[in-house]
């Protein structure tokens, strides 16, 4: 089964799938619930599974469609290979995470590797969720400010935005530099796009 909503892009998977004479495509959703619901119905073998959809994301989609099938073997797509999605990802469940950029060389084995029961993960993307194992995370406050502040708004509109007071606000922007090893506010952000904690659109 795919999920993705971006029309190109289930054209292109859904022709390197029936291109294999050992794959069948089964069904193709648009969107994180049509997956979840798509699944139940056709209990495919793999899946493969668009991060940013709409109305549900990925890693949304693929928590609910493990809570009802445990053994369900979900390969992500995505075009981002920040490590806190792709950990996201994976604690949701995920067999495997591959980048878009590599989906002409690495699908169909990929496909494979995970309908046997094995996971796969690109090398760069593993490699970048090792090199931070040991960072300390956000909160989910600390990424709501630092969200606010990637708009360009002030400690004090940050404050007023969240209902929380400036001195607040300057404390929290104080642990996400200490936390991400950030020089500024600009530098926090551009670390934060490139690990994945806010999302690029």
């Amino acid at each position: 089964m795919i999920a993705d909503d971006h029309p190109m892009i289930r054209d292109g998977l859904s022709m390197a799938i029936r291109a294999q004479p050992d794959m069948e495509l089964v069904a193709e959703a648009t969107g994180g619930q049509e997956a979840v619901r798509l699944f139940r119905e056709h209990k495919p073998d793999v899946t493969l599974m668009d991060l940013m959809m709409p109305d549900l994301n990925g890693i949304d989609a693929i928590a609910r469609i493990r809570e009802g099938f445990p053994m369900a073997r979900i390969i992500v797509l995505t075009t981002y290979s920040g490590d806190i999605q792709a950990a996201r990802a994976l604690k949701a469940g995920a067999s495997g995470y591959l980048l878009k950029s590599m989906l002409s060389t690495e699908l169909v084995d990929t496909i494979r590797r995970v309908h046997m029961g094995q996971r796969r993960i690109q090398p760069e993307i593993a490699t970048e969720i090792a090199s931070h194992m040991d960072a300390d995370h956000l909160s989910e406050r600390e990424v709501e400010v630092l969200k606010a502040v990637a708009t360009g708004s002030s400690n004090k509109q940050v404050g007023t935005m969240l209902g929380i007071s400036e001195d607040t606000v300057k404390g929290h922007m104080k642990n996400v530099l200490a936390k991400l090893k950030a020089n500024d506010r600009t530098h926090a952000v551009l670390i934060a796009l490139k690990r994945g904690y806010l999302k690029q659109e």
